[in-house]
């Protein structure tokens, strides 16, 4: 079977030239970390100068984790996302509260199981399979067995967890997900992307269409 236009999120960005970058190499999502506990966190401010210089066409994703409403709340007034993200415990009803749509993380680290997560997330836009283990931040660079995925789902499926420029081909054609999202493979640092790698990684998602 063909494979459609697999879309492609790169996140973790803490630099505003990174960012424009990728928006020039066509990538479909930009994700900005707004989770405190991680070492890619972008910062409020921050986040809005690198959201406000994007152009047009490029959604804007922020990703959170366990954190609280009303800084989530600040974080949506001020950035303007177009999507959320959570990676964390967040049941259904904490997701939907701001009214914006959202991805769920699914943690597949450790043999995960997908269907409690899935099962409690019926409004979702899309479900994101990371490589983590429950209660672990995501951008970890850990893969996991492509054969653990579903089948089918309610929702599109989103690929994540130890892609990069050489395995995102080999994980396309065993998953064939909707999109593919790699943080920590497209990176010389924590949150300083690596152009040379963010080139390689979308070439070789387009090899596969």
């Amino acid at each position: 079977m063909k494979i459609e236009r697999v879309r492609v999120k790169f996140c973790g960005f803490t630099r505003r030239e990174d960012a424009l970058a990728a928006s020039a190499l066509g990538v479909d999502a930009i994700g900005l970390v707004l989770a405190r506990r991680s070492k890619r966190f972008a910062g409020i401010g921050n986040a809005r100068d690198i959201r406000r210089a994007l152009p047009p066409f490029v959604t804007v994703v922020t990703l959170f984790m366990d954190d609280e409403p009303g800084f989530i709340a600040e974080a949506i007034a001020t950035v303007r996302p177009d999507l959320l993200q959570f990676h964390g415990s967040e049941e259904a009803p904490d997701c939907v509260r701001y009214g914006l749509p959202y991805l769920k993380a699914v943690p597949m680290g450790n043999g995960g199981d997908w269907r409690a997560v899935v099962t409690a997330h019926p409004q979702t836009a899309g479900f994101l399979f990371d490589g983590n283990v429950a209660g672990e931040q995501g951008g970890s660079g850990k893969p996991f067995d492509w054969a653990q995925l579903p089948g089918s789902l309610s929702a599109p499926m989103i690929l994540a967890g130890g892609l990069t420029p050489e395995n995102v081909g080999d994980a396309i054609r065993a998953a064939r997900p909707y999109a593919v999202d790699v943080a920590s493979g497209i990176e010389s640092t924590p949150g300083v992307k690596d152009l040379e790698k963010m080139r390689r990684f979308v070439a070789a998602v387009r090899s596969t269409e």
